[in-house]
């Protein structure tokens, strides 16, 4: 059971409890239970059986898949008043968690138990509402990775992050293996690349660092 202070930062998160009446938000306060959970712990990993769904209420989680290879990609993540859309298909369908959802920052969640999350899913339209809303949002992400994924160049992906990341801190604090697990790529390709921006001018490169030197000529390759 939550307490109040969850409860009305949950409230606060998900305005559709707020909206759907006394009913469901009394049964959301009596069944749902807080956690915080720190950065680096993984949700789930692939096999998992979903035993609960998160909702959070601070923090970022990243939920991504390795193939044989190694390699990583993002799908997707999700943060403040979000959920994990394959969270709740595995729940519903009853199959296990089909990727890996890894806390990025640390994270405070509402944790919902698979049995209640199915009840409310079927009984209230505001539930149902609220998943689909979710597929909605990862579906048209995921379209727009599997776009980027098979016919923007790796250069132009590149590009486009760096430019996006470099407006929120520059120098830009990754590695090439984390820039290479986002995008679904291999380390090797990655320095390459970053080896080539450095020599144009675009970027400087240190010990876990990119420096963009011109943000412009990152977005102008970007939209090639």
């Amino acid at each position: 059971m939550l307490s109040d202070d969850p409860f009305a930062r949950a409230l606060n998160a998900l305005p559709f409890l707020k909206n759907a009446g006394s009913q469901p938000a009394e049964e959301f306060k009596r069944a749902a239970f807080f956690a915080r959970i720190p950065a680096g712990h993984d949700v789930f990993v692939e096999g998992d059986v979903a035993d609960a769904i998160a909702l959070l209420i601070s923090g970022v989680v990243r939920v991504y898949k390795i193939g044989e290879t190694g390699r990583e990609i993002t799908l997707y993540r999700f943060g403040l008043g979000e959920s994990c859309i394959l969270t709740a298909n595995a729940i519903l369908s009853r199959q296990t968690f089909p990727a890996i959802a890894t806390v990025e920052q640390d994270a405070e969640a509402i944790l919902i138990p698979a049995d209640t999350f199915r009840d409310w899913v079927r009984r209230y339209d505001a539930w149902r509402d609220f998943v689909f809303d979710l597929l909605s949002q990862r579906l048209s992400h995921v379209m727009l990775l599997v776009d980027e994924v098979a016919f923007r160049r790796m250069d132009a992906r590149i590009a486009a992050l760096l430019a996006e990341q470099c407006r929120r801190q520059n120098p830009i604090r990754i590695t090439h293996q984390e820039i290479a697990a986002e995008l679904g790529s291999s380390r090797e390709v990655i320095s390459r690349i970053l080896v080539d921006f450095a020599a144009a001018g675009l970027i400087e490169t240190g010990r876990g660092t990119i420096k963009v030197l011109d943000q412009a000529g990152l977005e102008s390759l970007a939209a090639a």
